[in-house]
């Protein structure tokens, strides 16, 4: 139970778990179905049908929201006019279509003695260091998590870690380093089952910040509790009750004491850090009844008087009977400390803390057992902190911080493994990981990159590894157990699977080499190429490598899942700089998997613009991550703010985060990135539109079914004025990068969701004519819509939306999202050059179900794909390639467990036959 002390600052956090504007995100990993050769031929069905009783499509549950607005569109068409949506959702009142949750922290039976206790090393982001590793505290019936970086989700489900009996979520610092994942583990813990889990959420003071930033994105018809300690503004006073040099004690119950010692080497906001203190009851020793019988006590209640600590007289001796006459020795608790020191001067603080006194005694009374160390090498290699450790005689330290050892090996091995097939067979789309370079390679190989070995006279040091152990009950296995540290990846193994599993592959690979070399005539140049695919575009003649690279950083919708991260594209303009359209959590981690460490320290740097679509958290939780890494990594010279465009509602974010971290960066309302606001920096008229239309379009004009949504009393279209200046920045900004255009405009999926067209300036050919610039275009997340198609005309390329295969368009429609079909649809109405699928849903693990008569100009997209504008042609040929690459993967067997709940609500099965290539 938790002690009756005073919590400062108590806070409730609410949120819906299921909700279509949440991050929908679920305990399990979902069903992995195989990926087997191309089906037969089979007649295409006349139009979409519900409950196919092919076992490709399971039965699906019915949404009631979806069922209401099925009947309101009967006898609606799909003409090009027309199109199928669900208001509700574009307008956010689909809320209130299911009842509000109000969660409660489950009761537990908990055993005191537990057969069971341990605490394991969850490396998120140990391979790339742009996180803080997460600890669990293991027993029977109860979990703690200490830390909760971004990718823990994704981590969790890969090693199949199970959350659905955390408790307690304890951070040791509050910032993007150590929360980054918090919000999409709240969600999975309040969509567990029915009614969902709620959880206490424990933090220093700066905790409120957090707490406030969430709120703007994240709905409030479920509740989790924050609890913060120590001083604040609002509470500059301890506690009474408690001593000034006595630890905070947060849990106390039969299990464990959890107690937490702020070190504070300064007064700002984020500066704070905490040792947290576990301390496990001793168990009493075995009861003897010879001794018993012995002192003349007769078998009956006083034994078990005794075995709870009670004294008794004798039935048969004038004595008195005390529990240490007839009890064996027992067994201490174990104590785990869980130490994060940032920075020197946290370690400095924590050699003079008082709090820290009784746990360097050596008389056995609170004798610490393991120390687990998230400080980084630089830190633990100080002076001030080997001091530290060396008042611990024989405790165990694990070095969990920043380690260079951790870097050797990716943490994700199934989406690594993916990568990498993908590298050997089309090296020019996807290049090797950052970890696995020859770079990289080389520096594992310097002694000097290795973090600092300690001597005997600390104690037994080791550096974490993934998953590693130390066992604390029961007390005969107490120490290290390496027992469920995975087998090493490498490159070369993969590789090897690979060519035993699908021999042919090899020669795949050298036809996909030869696709560069055939015959192509870039000089034949029509007003309308995508007429004729044996020509490119004229704005693509003799492209230069480093004018334009598209990297997909995440390709999954809703939540992070094995193979797939949520939605990120990095527009690399090289030496211009770059620009990131959407960031879903995890963004960081996959920029540091594709370029390495240094390489992806280099592209942050290089972020002159952020752009992010809407508010659902998959697609903008990764933003504070990325721009506290830039910030500090251009903190000690001259340099302007990144700006961050955006949806109205993440500026209530940003701003609420800021007082947490500073963000060094300028937003800009989407609204104010339209092509009317645009034209106001040339005339003095707002209304007057350019020549591609106004902000709006045909799709929000007056007496359209979409103008309330876009046009709400409460949501009035922003006044430019005061965003003027930020537009005059954002133009030069665009110029600097060579880019003409960066043009917003609204979608439907949910209030204020928007696309992006991207267009570069016009350049001169070698002949000294003017051609045009290409040009991008991004969906967000959207239903086909007539102001889609209108922003896609004439694309270079089309990065579109694909959740749901052709089957699902149903849900499609009760989502907002598109099908594959749809979404290629809206490419070739648009006369796009190339189209690249992405955002498909993780019911689709490895590649989604596609029709391969639909694909001549399309590609689908892949976690890690790079395309550089000079291979664009290439892009559609190599999707056959993919068939014999995945020909012959099958569920894993971790996962062949019979059903799992997908991202969007739907019961999927597992089955062993299904194809993912139809034609």
């Amino acid at each position: 139970m938790l002690t009756s002390m005073p919590h400062h600052n108590l806070t409730l956090l609410g949120f819906s778990p299921l909700k279509s504007s949440s991050f929908a995100l679920f305990l399990r990993p979902f069903s992995l179905y195989p990926i087997l050769a191309s089906s037969p031929r089979r007649p295409r069905a006349a139009g979409y049908r519900r409950g196919d009783p092919s076992p490709r499509f399971p039965p699906r549950r019915k949404w009631s929201s979806f069922e209401e607005e099925s009947r309101q569109r009967k006898g609606m068409s799909s003409s090009s006019d027309s199109f199928e949506f669900n208001k509700r959702r574009a307008e956010g009142k689909d809320k209130i279509d299911k009842p509000k949750k109000s969660l409660k922290r489950n009761t537990r039976t908990l055993n005191p003695t537990n057969t069971i206790a341990y605490v394991q090393i969850l490396g998120t982001g140990m391979d790339t260091q742009d996180t803080s590793p997460s600890v669990l505290l293991f027993f029977d019936k109860q979990r703690f998590i200490f830390n909760a970086g971004e990718g823990l989700q994704r981590f969790c489900t890969e090693h199949k870690i199970k959350l659905s009996k955390v408790d307690h979520i304890f951070l040791s610092r509050v910032c993007s380093e150590t929360a980054g994942g918090l919000p999409g583990l709240l969600l999975t813990l309040a969509g567990i089952g029915e009614d969902g889990l709620s959880v206490n959420v424990w933090g220093p003071s700066d905790l409120k910040y957090l707490v406030d930033a969430m709120r703007s994105f994240i709905p409030r018809a479920a509740m989790v509790h924050t609890r913060s300690f120590g001083p604040s503004d609002s509470t500059p006073q301890i506690s009474s009750s408690k001593a000034k040099d006595d630890p905070f004690v947060l849990v106390n119950d039969e299990v464990v004491k959890i107690s937490a010692i702020l070190l504070e080497p300064g007064n700002k906001s984020g500066e704070t850090s905490v040792v947290y203190v576990c301390e496990l009851p001793e168990i009493n020793g075995k009861f003897d009844p010879a001794k018993a019988m012995a002192l003349g006590l007769r078998a009956g209640p006083k034994y078990g008087k005794l075995q709870s600590g009670q004294s008794v007289k004798s039935d048969f001796k004038d004595i008195t009977v005390h529990p240490s006459d007839v009890m064996g020795p027992s067994v201490p608790g174990p104590v785990v400390l869980l130490v994060d020191c940032p920075t020197e001067s946290h370690a400095e603080e924590l050699l003079s803390t008082p709090s820290m006194n009784r746990y360097y005694s050596t008389d056995g009374n609170k004798f610490v057992n393991c120390i687990i160390h998230l400080s980084p090498a630089s830190v633990t290699n100080s002076a001030t902190y080997q001091s530290w450790m060396k008042r611990f005689h024989s405790a165990q330290h694990i070095l969990a911080g920043h380690e260079t050892k951790n870097m050797e090996f990716p943490i994700l091995k199934a989406s690594s493994r993916i990568t990498a097939r993908l590298n050997y067979l089309c090296p020019q789309f996807f290049p090797a990981p950052g970890f696995w370079s020859p770079q990289h390679a080389t520096d594992l190989t310097n002694p000097d990159s290795s973090s600092k070995c300690f001597g005997s006279s600390l104690g037994e040091n080791v550096s974490a590894e993934n998953l590693l152990k130390f066992t604390l009950r029961p007390h005969v296995n107490l120490g290290l157990d390496r027992s469920c540290i995975p087998s090493q990846l490498t490159s070369s193994r993969v590789i090897d699977e690979l060519l035993s599993e699908i021999p042919e592959i090899s020669s795949k690979t050298e036809e996909v080499k030869r696709l560069w070399n055939g015959p192509h005539n870039k000089k034949m140049m029509i007003e309308e190429p995508w007429l004729n695919e044996s020509t490119v575009p004229s704005c693509l003649e003799n492209i230069r490598r480093d004018d334009m690279e598209i990297v997909l950083l995440g390709t999954g919708s809703s939540q992070p899942s094995r193979y797939r991260n949520v939605s990120a594209v990095y527009m690399d303009l090289f030496s211009r700089g770059s620009i990131l359209l959407d960031c879903g959590e995890g963004t960081l981690g996959q920029l540091k998997r594709r370029y390495g460490l240094e390489g992806a320290d280099e592209a942050v740097r290089n972020l002159r613009c952020i752009w992010i679509s809407h508010i659902h958290a998959d697609h903008h939780t990764g933003l504070a991550r990325i721009l506290a890494r830039r910030r500090e990594l251009l903190k000690e010279g001259a340099h302007e703010p990144v700006i961050v465009v955006g949806p109205r509602p993440l500026k209530n974010f940003l701003d609420a985060y800021q007082r947490l971290e500073d963000l060094d960066m300028e937003f800009l309302d989407c609204r104010n990135t339209t092509s009317t606001s645009w034209a106001s920096l040339e005339t003095t008229s707002p209304e007057k539109t350019t020549s591609n239309g106004s902000a709006e379009g045909s799709l929000f004009s007056k007496g359209s079914p979409m103008q309330s949504i876009y046009k709400r009393p409460s949501s009035p279209v922003t006044d430019n004025a005061s965003a003027l200046p930020y537009l005059k920045k954002l133009k030069r900004v665009l110029g600097e990068m060579g880019l003409e255009d960066l043009i917003s405009f609204p979608v439907v999926h949910c209030p204020q969701a928007f696309g992006v067209v991207l267009k570069a300036a016009e350049r001169k050919n070698m002949a000294g004519d003017k051609i045009p610039g290409w040009k991008t275009v991004y969906s967000g997340d959207t239903r086909p819509c007539p102001q889609m198609v209108e922003a896609s005309k004439g694309a270079t390329v089309l990065i579109h939306e694909a959740t749901f295969e052709d089957a699902l368009v149903e849900e499609a429609v009760a989502k907002n999202h598109s099908t594959t079909k749809e979404a290629i649809d809206v490419g070739s109405s648009a006369g796009v050059y190339r189209i690249i699928l992405t955002h498909f849903s993780q019911r689709y693990p490895k590649i989604p179900v596609i029709d391969e008569s639909h694909m001549h100009n399309t590609c689908i997209g892949f976690d890690m794909m790079s395309i550089n504008m000079a291979d664009l042609h290439v892009l559609p040929k190599i999707v056959p390639y993919f068939k014999n690459l995945f020909r012959n993967v099958v569920v894993d067997d971790e996962d062949d467990e019979g059903e799992e709940e997908s991202d969007d609500g739907l019961m999927m099965s597992v089955n062993k036959v299904s194809s993912f290539f139809r034609n």
